[in-house]
């Protein structure tokens, strides 16, 4: 009994190392989805995948690319942290209808591997500057040499018409469909989705730092590796709709603050909001002479309630603040994932307007209306006579007792009768009867 126990106990731990090694055998396979602009926030998040399938000792990090493009030197950082990676580093244009554009066909070709999904295109790479303008001759001369430098040793070994191919990509901004980037060999396969990309890639050969490595993707382990929350909000703060946003709503705060200062939450909103801005206008293609613009706006906001001119400057302000958002964002050569929504900036620009021309009305009214406050705010206010003789006595008015005298234009008053007041000299009442 002894023995049989001991040989059940043996075939026991025989099969719960047995499944224990089978699952430390199963090749881990990491997925990525980088969808959205090419910008700082895009490389933290590269380089923490790069990192947790280094330490997770991954077969292989997968990222499903997705983007119109972006900053030229985000994107030089990003394929560095690809080409150092110790783990294969596959780049997928997907899904369907995706595009890897301007920078992100560079990456592309970065990776260790490349594929694309059907109805997915590659290209456009024409580099421009940092205001997001067309180089003159020798800068964009200078750019596009240094962009075809960096993807020509990654480019070449695939042959020369994928050579042609990235190279016109860049020169004369070409694109191409998944169909004529496998055709040219820029890319290694076309792959409905992340599944099928798996099967292609088993025992595919790719060429790392120490030499050819095959890949082990059947019955893999895939995990996502989504964005954090801290690098999906900032790449969000690089959104020029969510900026201008930020600006325009950040800057009314704060000015309801200045003008009506005590309180602290519209300050403490416009502050945290004009530093979110801040931070999208420090990497996205800007003119700053758009927000010499913006500025001028609220400048004649505000004058035109300290000083009216029924309406003038207001008017003025709006067509300025319209005008400055779109200098700001949409300058001349700025990429149309970068620029900002036209009716969006009309649409604020006249909220704004609306919001100062209320307050415009209500200072009007303040200025030509009836006193409020004070013994002068009297005047055309009714009440009753308490005690009235030879022409003068005492009047309530508003629950209050009042000196008061006939207006030689009224009726004899006697005690109880209504009155209305008709002029104040000092503390003293000048009533008529009513």
């Amino acid at each position: 009994m002894k023995h049989l126990r001991l040989i059940l106990f043996s075939l026991v731990a025989v099969f719960l190392f047995s499944g224990v090694q089978a699952q430390t055998n199963q090749p881990l396979v990491l997925v990525m989805k980088a969808e959205g602009a090419i910008m700082p926030p895009m490389l933290e998040y590269f380089k923490r995948g790069v990192e947790t399938a280094e330490q997770e000792n991954a077969e292989l990090l997968i990222v499903e690319l997705n983007t119109p493009g972006g900053s030229i030197t985000t994107m030089l950082e990003i394929m560095q942290v690809i080409r150092a990676s110790d783990v294969p580093v596959v780049i997928y244009v997907a899904p369907k209808n995706a595009i890897a554009g301007s920078a992100g066909a560079m990456i592309t070709m970065a990776g260790h591997a490349s594929a694309m999904a059907p109805e997915t295109a590659i290209g456009a790479s024409s580099p421009i500057d940092t205001s997001g303008e067309n180089l003159n001759t020798t800068a964009e001369t200078k750019a596009k040499e240094i962009t075809k430098a960096a993807i020509r040793p990654l480019v070449e070994t695939r042959g020369k018409p994928a050579l042609q191919l990235a190279e016109s990509m860049i020169d004369d901004a070409k694109a191409a469909t998944a169909d004529e980037a496998l055709k040219a060999k820029l890319i290694d396969f076309i792959a409905d989705d992340t599944e099928d990309l798996l099967q292609v890639l088993d025992g595919f050969t790719v060429q790392m730092d120490d030499g050819a490595h095959v890949l082990h993707t059947s019955n893999a382990d895939v995990q996502p590796l989504p964005m954090s929350f801290i690098e999906s909000f900032l790449l969000l703060l690089t959104n020029p709709n969510i900026v201008f946003l930020l600006l325009a709503i950040g800057a009314q705060a704060i000015l309801i603050e200045i003008s009506s200062p005590g309180g602290w939450f519209a300050g403490f909103t416009g502050a945290v909001f004009i530093a979110l801005a801040t931070y999208g206008i420090g990497v996205l293609p800007v003119n700053w002479f758009g927000i010499v613009l913006m500025g001028i706006a609220f400048v004649l906001f505000i004058l035109d309630i300290k000083a009216p001119t029924h309406g003038a400057l207001t008017i003025a302000g709006v067509a300025s603040f319209i005008i400055g958002a779109l200098v700001l964002f949409n300058s001349p050569g700025t990429p149309q994932f970068q620029r900002v929504s036209v009716p969006l900036v009309i649409s604020m620009g006249i909220f704004i307007g609306g919001l100062f021309f209320a307050m415009l009305i209500f200072v009007l009214r303040a200025q030509h209306g009836r006193i409020q406050t004070g013994s002068e705010s009297l005047l055309g206010k009714t009440g009753s006579a308490k005690m009235f003789e030879n022409d003068a006595g005492q009047v309530q008015v508003e629950s209050e007792l009042w000196s008061a005298e006939k207006s030689p234009e009224s009726e004899s008053i006697r005690k109880g009768d209504s009155i209305e007041v008709v002029e104040v000299r000092g503390l003293r009442l000048i009533v008529k009867k009513k």
